[in-house]
């Protein structure tokens, strides 16, 4: 049955506070029996199954923060004067099989048919599209003191993927879940397969990036570590870097894709669950600000190697662990699990020595900084931008939490104890002219000690050190709990030689909830600093950035507060 009303000029007000912007009454695509009363507001669609009797009918309201888009279209029987529009929503649904919630897909459509001609059905029909879109992109949010800002859609975006990462399924799990998603939300993509390693990095180093409103990469963590170096390599990477990415998660790890999940607020998932999560806020399209840290390897003190890093900076357990999984890859995820139990039948110790800049305490404070927008951001050099602050609190974030229960085997461990020592003062390294990048103001080259505000730790003896710049080091591994985006920090964790092989497999089985620090490990230190540097002793080791295994020898970091961007919400 077609439609009997439209109202064309709707009651202002329902329900005493909310704004009607559309009303409607339409048939059910599968049967023009079924008719529907639909009612568009700033916020909700509702819509209301219409029958004789007040108890028949049922209402749902859809919310449009989980709306990614609408399409309007005309019937393909040449016959059917009508026209439809669909709408398609994310809503956190609870699942089938098991506790929690995730997003679900669900897709509304309506036929229209309120005239003899089927343009002027379409016409309405694309009316309707129209206002459920912006009504939709209207639900934005200020977050982290930064007004988060749409990516530029018309310019598409360029889709890369590696297809052999984690069990080999990135390309078929974009042709089941992604694909639709993007043409749901109206993004013109580009698909670029990868062909062999660094094949991201030289393409996305020699692109024309005005051709692109983001970079979204397929992957695990390794590709968009291809792609962020591939920027930083760049004359203009100042510009280049501020390209949006996108990830979604195609590997084994995917620690960015559960750190941007977990930010959300959203509840943990994992598998494709993540993916659509992941997916759904790359069609919502809102950008934020990240932390890059600058990594230099130190082999040739005279000439040495610089990376960028937005994940972590690891050596010992964790590196090894990263590495030697490698060969379970065809189990997907379940590779740390097995080479987590490897490495625990063998633990080895570590030497080295162990430097860092602590975050001072009165450091970050912004209290009374007035918001941001991207486009702002963007017009602004690195050194000239606000600097981060966590909403949380950025006081918060920089002092040392007094009555944390996992304070007392963190930041006042070594900072205050008399057996640290400080070391000689030394000028700051300069910006070497074969480097691209921001300069490294906090750091002096490798083959000077550090400078006398850093914090030199007295043992050399350790079975891992991680610095987390992000939340998780794997979609089941909440490493950093307080981390943000760009929070300006690095996250150091390390662990202490004497362990027990049963405490180390309780702290890691702890991390899975982000529960590690409160457990009062005698042998785990946490502590947030500003830059590190690490010379390994043994002969033998493995040092990862990202995941990814870098030169072994003498390495240091600082972090850049917020100079890429990254698609999230």
């Amino acid at each position: 049955m077609d439609p009997k009303v439209t109202e064309s000029d709707p009651p202002s007000y329902r329900n005493g506070i909310t704004k009607v912007l559309q009303y409607g009454e339409f048939t059910a695509t599968g049967n023009r029996k079924v008719r529907y009363a639909v009612s568009l507001t700033e916020r909700d669609l509702t819509i209301q199954k219409i029958t004789s009797t007040p108890a028949g009918r049922s209402k749902v309201v859809f919310n449009l923060r989980d709306c990614v888009g609408c399409r309007a279209f005309s019937a393909v029987d040449n016959a059917d004067a009508g026209a439809y529009f669909s709408v398609y929503f994310y809503p956190f649904k609870r699942r089938w099989m098991s506790s929690g919630v995730a997003r679900q897909r669900v897709e509304q459509c309506f036929r229209v048919a309120l005239f003899q001609d089927p343009r002027a059905n379409l016409e309405e029909a694309e009316k309707w599209a129209g206002t459920i879109r912006e009504s939709s992109v209207r639900q934005q949010h200020l977050r982290n003191r930064v007004l988060y800002s749409e990516v530029h859609r018309p310019c598409g975006v360029m889709l890369l993927v590696n297809p052999h990462s984690g069990k080999g399924q990135a390309l078929s799990l974009f042709t089941g879940h992604v694909q639709r998603m993007l043409n749901e939300a109206g993004i013109p993509h580009t698909l670029v397969i990868t062909e062999r390693q660094n094949h991201a990095r030289e393409l996305v180093r020699e692109a024309d990036l005005s051709k692109w409103g983001a970079l979204v990469i397929m992957s695990g963590d390794g590709l968009l570590f291809e792609v962020v170096n591939g920027l930083m390599e760049r004359e203009d990477w100042e510009k280049a870097i501020q390209t949006p990415l996108g990830i979604l998660p195609g590997g084994s790890g995917n620690a960015l894709a559960a750190s941007i999940h977990h930010y959300s607020g959203a509840q943990p998932v994992s598998s494709e669950e993540l993916l659509v999560s992941c997916g759904f806020l790359l069609c919502k399209g809102l950008v934020s600000r990240m932390d890059l840290a600058s990594v230099h390897l130190g082999s040739s003190p005279s000439n040495p190697t610089r990376l960028f890093s937005f994940l972590s900076l690891a050596w010992g357990f964790v590196a090894d662990v990263d590495v030697e999984s490698e060969k379970y890859r065809h189990v997907g995820a379940a590779r740390f699990t097995m080479g987590t139990l490897v490495r625990l039948a063998s633990l080895r110790v570590y030497k080295g020595r162990l430097a860092y800049l602590p975050v001072d305490e009165v450091d970050g404070e912004e209290d009374g900084q007035s918001p941001v927008s991207l486009e702002e951001m963007t017009s602004m050099s690195p050194q000239h931008q606000p600097p981060s602050s966590a909403f949380c609190s950025s006081t918060l974030l920089c002092r040392p939490l007094k009555d944390s229960p996992c304070q007392n085997a963190a930041h006042h461990t070594f900072r205050n104890s008399n057996n640290a020592f400080k070391a000689k003062k030394r000028e700051p390294m300069s910006a070497n002219a074969t480097l691209t990048g921001p300069p490294d103001s906090l750091l002096v080259p490798l083959d000077q000690p550090v400078p006398s505000d850093w914090v030199v730790v007295p043992e050399e003896d350790y079975v891992l050190m991680l610095a987390m710049y992000q939340s998780h080091l794997a979609k089941d591994l909440y490493v950093a709990p307080d981390s943000t985006l760009d929070d300006g920090l690095i996250h150091l964790i390390y662990v202490r030689a004497g362990i027990s092989r049963m405490a180390l497999l309780r702290l890691f089985l702890a991390m899975e909830k982000g529960t590690h620090l409160a457990n009062n490990c005698p042998h785990l230190v946490y502590t947030r600093v500003r830059a590190l540097r690490l010379e390994p002793y043994s002969s033998k080791g493995v040092i990862t950035v990202d995941g990814e295994v870098v030169e072994y020898g003498p390495v240091q970091a600082q972090v850049h507060g917020g100079i890429a961007r990254l698609i999230t919400r």
